[in-house]
């Protein structure tokens, strides 16, 4: 990947055409893109005639925007790291990865967790550690709030737009 708008395409073409993962690996580069059918037959087929492209570190605060998926296709998870959908969540605050790559609770192993369930927290406070392309990159709360769940294990891979938490507006 030479720039953003190279991942951008192919968020787009998982989206499309409805693949369930790609992972592009060049060096010490990779990225994997995970679509609604992670896991189908589909995927692997369709995998096999996707070409690898050399890829180049992103910065690690882009997160790449992911075109509005067509009418077959079902919804996308929003690419917000602080998607409010209070209708749906009972004024819940879900916050979302913004990237793909590896989920940490603490700064360094051994560490106590930046957050626990029941904890408060405050704007711009960290709450986990995302690596990607060897870079970590805090996630940090938009909204003041209490962590009613975390939904990722420490040391688990996550999806772009996968939910990471979940928190109560105060």
């Amino acid at each position: 990947m030479r720039s953003l708008e190279e991942i951008k395409e192919l968020i787009r073409i998982v989206q499309e055409t409805g693949i369930g993962e790609i992972e592009i690996q060049d060096g010490d580069y990779r990225i994997r893109i995970s679509g609604p059918n992670a896991g189908s037959k589909k995927e692997v087929i369709l995998q096999q005639a996707v070409p690898v492209v050399p890829l180049a570190a992103a910065p690690a605060s882009a997160a790449p925007a992911v075109a509005a998926p067509n009418a077959a296709e079902p919804p996308v998870a929003s690419s917000s790291v602080a998607a409010v959908s209070a209708a749906e969540a009972g004024q819940e605050v879900t916050v979302t990865s913004p990237i793909v790559g590896t989920y940490y609770d603490s700064p360094s192993p051994g560490a106590p967790p930046f957050v626990k369930v029941g904890d408060r927290v405050e704007p711009k406070q960290v709450l986990c550690i995302i690596e990607s392309m060897k870079l970590m990159n805090e996630i940090e709360a938009e909204t003041s709030g209490i962590v009613v769940a975390k939904l990722v294990e420490n040391g688990r891979p996550v999806e772009y737009g996968q939910a990471l938490f979940r928190l109560r507006p105060v």
